[in-house]
């Protein structure tokens, strides 16, 4: 489950236009979320708020043998209006869901308003960043700062927005542990929607990288036509997503030596009718390392994804395969059975009897054997626009590598907590099967 101020900084990505999936350290997220899910050690309980639209704490307080917490603060110098901070409303599709379909780029037709026809500009059109740089060009700005006990370690990280495709980041820790007494962290992004380059240097034997995506195919060609706007069956069933290719260079310059990496991704895009997918591969050509992953949303709220890494030089590879299912409530108030082929829904107008309306099933709930899901009212769902949303009670996540470990985490909500309970099992240790138990509450308010 991701944590309550990792919601927020990703709402503050949201809020300002900025797409955090378009970067090359980006690539494998949806394959991580699936297959490396963090599970949950000992009992922690997470007591959270966002006082008001711009200011949030944090409070966390864990028993693993021993008694540690933290405590953190951020600061948004842009009202996050559009967040459900309260753990009972929020919803638990977009916070737990591991699956990430990429936004579309934006550039659409874009290119029209710049008298260039048949030509997209690069950057991607959004009204949003322009809101923020019309007074005195100055962009939005993040404030985040936590304090680990009992060795009082601390972590700050400040995120601003210099220009619309500009933003800096700069991340530091404190902590005796660490060489030096800490470490520092620096990082600009460049984001063009077509391209994307980062650079970051780091105090951590003075290392120094960049990198790079570029896209293309899909809403990155020039003048593309979504497939919903396009005429003709057999254009409409075509498979529609974006290509994106990149790599990464980085060099020690304290330590001398020096990384690198190359990589690809095929993602489809919302606009696709069809099932979901992605696929990469990234290749270390200096480690001999070649790794490729494939997720799929195989069915609704149902998600699997696989990866394989393979050697050249000592011949050794791994596998691992994961998924999370979804499970759903199914509600049966308003609709009664009246025969096996149709379903009818109970409806009244004001100052009149009830009176059942017939309505026939969707193809969907044939093929399930089911009657079709009443849609919620505004009321039930507190507002949201996604009738699905409300139905969902948890979601059961899953792995498995070739060393028989498993990992096992069910996330969810009861009344006003949100939970992660998480277990690991080794099967060559039938003994000691289960290697972690954990539980995870979180309240936020």
């Amino acid at each position: 489950m991701r944590e309550f101020m990792d919601n927020i900084t990703n709402s503050f990505f949201q809020a300002t236009g900025w797409n955090r999936d378009n970067s090359y350290s980006e690539l494998n997220a949806t394959t991580n979320d699936l297959l490396n899910f963090p599970l949950p050690h000992g009992l922690r309980l997470i007591l959270s708020s966002l006082a008001t639209p711009q200011f949030s704490t944090s409070y966390q307080l864990g028993a693993i043998g021993h008694v540690d917490g933290s405590i953190a603060y951020l600061y948004s110098s842009v009202p996050l209006h559009g967040v459900v901070a309260q753990s009972d409303r929020v919803p638990l599709v977009p916070l737990l869901e591991s699956y990430r379909q990429l936004k579309d780029l934006g550039l659409g037709r874009s290119e029209q308003r710049f008298g260039v026809p048949g030509r997209t500009s690069g950057v991607p059109n959004n009204d949003t960043n322009k809101e923020y740089y019309r007074q005195g060009g100055h962009g939005p700005t993040l404030f985040y700062g936590s304090m680990f006990l009992p060795h009082s370690t601390l972590h700050a990280r400040v995120i601003k927005r210099l220009t619309p495709s500009l933003q800096a980041q700069v991340s530091a820790v404190s902590s005796e542990d660490l060489r030096n007494g800490g470490t520092i962290l620096g990082s600009a992004h460049y984001d063009r929607g077509i391209y994307n380059v980062e650079a970051l240097a780091s105090t951590d034997g003075g290392l120094l990288g960049v990198r790079g995506l570029y896209n293309f195919g899909g809403d990155a060609s020039p003048g593309h036509i979504p497939p919903l706007e396009e005429a003709g069956n057999g254009e409409r069933e075509r498979i529609y997503g974006r290509f994106s290719v990149g790599g990464e260079l980085y060099y020690g310059t304290l330590n001398k030596s020096a990384g690198m990496s190359l990589g690809a991704r095929f993602a489809t895009l919302p606009a696709y009718l069809g099932t979901p997918l992605t696929a990469t591969v990234t290749i270390n050509p200096l480690m001999g390392n070649i790794s490729a992953t494939y997720a799929v949303l195989a069915r609704e709220k149902c998600s699997l994804a696989t990866m394989m890494d393979f050697n050249v030089y000592s011949y050794e590879s791994d596998w691992k395969i994961g998924m999370e299912i979804w499970s759903r409530r199914r509600p049966g108030r308003h609709l009664v059975e009246a025969d096996p082929g149709d379903s009818i829904e109970t409806v009244a107008a004001e100052g009149e009897e009830q009176t059942p309306k017939r309505r026939p099933r969707s193809f969907q709930a044939k093929m399930e054997w089911r009657l079709d899901y009443p849609e919620p009212t505004e009321a039930e769902t507190g507002g949201e626009s996604t009738a699905e949303e409300g139905e969902q009670l948890g979601v059961l996540k899953a792995r498995l590598d070739q060393h028989g470990r498993i990992g096992l985490l069910w996330e969810g909500r009861i009344k006003s907590l949100l939970f992660s309970l998480g277990t690991g099992m080794d099967l060559r240790r039938l003994d000691q099967s289960f290697q972690s138990v954990g539980l995870n509450i979180q309240y936020s308010s």
